[in-house]
């Protein structure tokens, strides 16, 4: 587990400036998920790469689609990495952003209501005051990232480093990943390539309108164990 944590520590970032990690798993035929759920999909060493960038991250950025599709619990403490993130000045688990511009959310779901560490939604400056209202409410943390309604993409790695979460961690889903790319706030994929094939219909990835000019990345690490790839790529 240290092995894997340092190869995936986090670089250093100038100050007031964040480092926006995804991490995603696909089947061989470009699938992101299987009857919507990406679980089906992963494997026991895909989830030690999960729970290893979790244990790095300050924060887990996600859209409320894949909030509600999934399930989301809050993030938990793990004794792994206790000692590494108490060096680093971290909290005892990521918190977990929620990026949505309408709030149709659930308060009354533990994500909410058993946090370790307070939940974040993330939504746009006009949004809808009632719903911002019922989500302090409920204990989350409400930060703002674009003038209208929805939220700017672009924004969102600055909205949550100025509140010292510098450390960003996004598991999508597919439409906020696109979104992220297609801004240019994307810094790194760590993207599991799953040996399947499930054929359907199910989205890409990155489910976002088609970018002007493709973005080159560059391969910064493969691991494999029992026919899965584990790869990171850096931005360029």
């Amino acid at each position: 587990m240290d092995e894997l944590a340092d190869a995936y520590a986090y670089p250093r970032v100038d100050e007031g400036t964040g480092w926006l990690r995804a991490n995603m798993v696909s089947s061989l035929d470009g699938a992101a998920h299987h009857e919507g759920r990406s679980q089906p999909l992963s494997s026991d060493a895909d989830m030690r790469i999960f729970g290893v960038l979790r244990g790095l991250a300050d924060v887990v950025v996600v859209g409320a689609e894949t909030v509600r599709k999934e399930g989301y619990r809050p993030a938990r403490a793990r004794e792994a990495f206790a000692a590494r993130r108490a060096a680093a000045g971290q909290a005892p688990a990521p918190a977990i952003a929620v990026v949505t511009a309408s709030l149709d959310l659930d308060f009354t779901q533990p994500l909410f209501t058993e946090p370790l560490v307070p939940t974040v939604v993330v939504t746009g400056a006009g949004a809808d005051d009632d719903r911002v209202r019922d989500a302090r409410k409920a204990g989350a943390e409400v930060v703002f990232a674009g003038e209208g309604a929805a939220v700017d993409p672009s924004r969102v790695v600055g909205a949550l480093a100025a509140r010292g979460l510098t450390r960003l961690l996004t598991e999508g889903g597919p439409r906020l990943l696109g979104q992220f790319a297609g801004s240019g706030a994307l810094d790194e994929l760590c993207l599991s390539l799953a040996p399947l094939v499930v054929a359907g219909d199910a989205s890409r990835i990155m489910n976002a309108p088609v970018t002007t000019v493709p973005e080159t990345f560059v391969l910064a690490s493969v691991l494999e164990e029992a026919g899965f790839l584990f790869t990171r790529y850096r931005r360029s």
